[in-house]
């Protein structure tokens, strides 16, 4: 397979250092050299200097025989044009990065497929999805949904008081069909549970479970259910705006932005959210405008330091849900280890949606966890692949991988070893980044 990105801000190398590792000819363009220089001198790819609109340069990267072309310059017009040249010139599938809102709507697809532009994304966007998901669930670190919501997968933190500790799973304990534990985050270890293991007080614990059993598990892990009525937001970025846009409009929110040009305009933007200019890192500030009565705190500010910070300021002061964007992924077992609560980061939810399309399985859905460093792949089962051949537990899957649960004619079910999966089921698979290839030869 033959990628071609264009752009080497956050999500184009992210994504490029992500396809780097695997077996996948990557080249990089970008218009700046220095943007090009590290990435270039520590990872298996070719990078070019050159204009992303520029049909000469285009050319020169081999874009004709490219499978797959990304582009996500910070520039929406530059990634629309680029993809409309590739895709003149060869380029089998193209993406674009956007940021706006109304191209993102179904009714719009089949017009930019025209254009030559395959897929869209927006990652500020996806970030605001997933901060709004948290907020309106809000006892579990990270929510996935599937098959229109009829499986999920809940990252849970479990303490003390949680009724799942202590028990090793040999026990039979976890023999029941209410949920399945696909993964244990442990501070920087991601542990897929055998039978000598056990949930442990601080670990978080991936469940898959049915939507009807939700409230089994979270009675399960020791944690009770909070309304969240007000929430106070560090920083106006677009990905709050489209977080705010999504949240219940019975929710007050009130966004601090220290710029004050910036909180006019977000002012006459945003009308079901009260904006205040004022610097969200000032503690005194915090207090005024009071903190001490929020039931959440998110912030999303360009620093990855002072959202951690911020959030653990919150959390001295009573707030009972924080979230952090962290763009710097150094800093994020720092984050989880310092209890931050959910921790986003935009590239990396950006370049898992940009990931599936590198699949040859048939794939509706790849999201990366960012609490358990791994990733979570929905597959169709096509017929007579080898997936189909044995009950999951003769399948000698790799050690790194845990079937969680299948949609098998809309009806949703766990799944363990006695299982027999079929063609046409639809998989939630749990695996870390680096057997994700060896899982998919199972569902060729």
């Amino acid at each position: 397979m033959r990628i071609c990105i264009v752009g080497a801000g956050e999500v184009g190398t992210h994504l490029a250092k992500l396809l780097a590792r695997e077996n996948i000819e990557i080249v990089l363009l970008d218009d700046s050299s220095e943007r090009l220089k590290d990435i270039e001198a520590n990872h298996d790819l070719l990078t070019y200097v050159g204009s992303p609109t520029s049909i000469k340069d285009l050319k020169e990267i081999g874009v004709d025989d490219a499978d797959l072309f990304v582009a996500v310059t910070p520039h929406e017009s530059v990634n629309m044009t680029a993809c409309m040249w590739a895709s003149n010139l060869g380029a089998k599938k193209t993406l674009a990065r956007v940021d706006n809102y109304e191209y993102m709507q179904p009714k719009n697809k089949e017009f930019f497929k025209k254009l030559g532009v395959d897929y869209l994304i927006y990652p500020e966007m996806l970030a605001g999805k997933e901060i709004a998901e948290s907020i309106e669930t809000n006892w579990f670190r990270n929510h996935l949904s599937f098959a229109d919501g009829q499986l999920e997968m809940l990252v849970v933190k479990v303490r003390e008081n949680s009724k799942i500790v202590n028990i090793k799973f040999k026990t039979g304990f976890f023999n029941h069909d209410k949920y399945r534990i696909v993964a244990i985050k442990r501070k920087n270890e991601t542990i897929i549970p055998r039978g000598d293991d056990e949930v442990l007080p601080n670990d978080l614990v991936c469940f898959v479970t049915m939507a009807n059993n939700r409230d089994f598990v979270r009675e399960e892990a020791g944690k009770e259910l909070v309304e969240i009525k007000n929430v106070m937001c560090m920083g106006g970025s677009r990905i709050i705006q489209n977080a705010v846009k999504m949240l219940p409009k019975d929710i007050n929110i009130k966004l601090l932005e220290r710029d004050r040009e910036k909180s006019f305009l977000l002012s006459e933007k945003m009308d079901n959210a009260l904006i205040i200019n004022a610097d969200g890192r000032n503690m005194e500030a915090l207090r005024q405008e009071g903190i001490q009565d929020m039931d959440a705190f998110i912030s999303v500010t360009g620093n990855s330091e002072a959202n951690i910070l911020a959030c653990l300021a919150a959390k001295q002061m009573g707030v009972g849900k924080t979230i952090a964007e962290v763009e710097n992924i150094d800093y994020i077992p720092l984050a989880e280890e310092l209890d931050i609560g959910t921790v986003l980061n935009k590239k990396m939810i950006a370049a898992s949606y940009i990931y599936q399309l590198t699949l040859d399985a048939a794939v509706t859905n790849v999201r990366h966890l960012t609490s358990a460093d791994a990733e979570v792949v929905e597959f169709i089962v096509v017929p007579g692949s080898k997936i189909t051949r044995h009950k999951v537990k003769d399948l000698s899957l790799p050690n790194q991988v845990n079937i969680g649960g299948l949609i098998r004619n809309g009806e949703p079910m766990l799944v363990n070893g006695n299982t027999l999966i079929m063609p046409n089921d639809r998989v939630v698979v749990f695996c870390t980044a680096e057997v994700i290839r060896k899982v998919e030869k199972f569902f060729n």
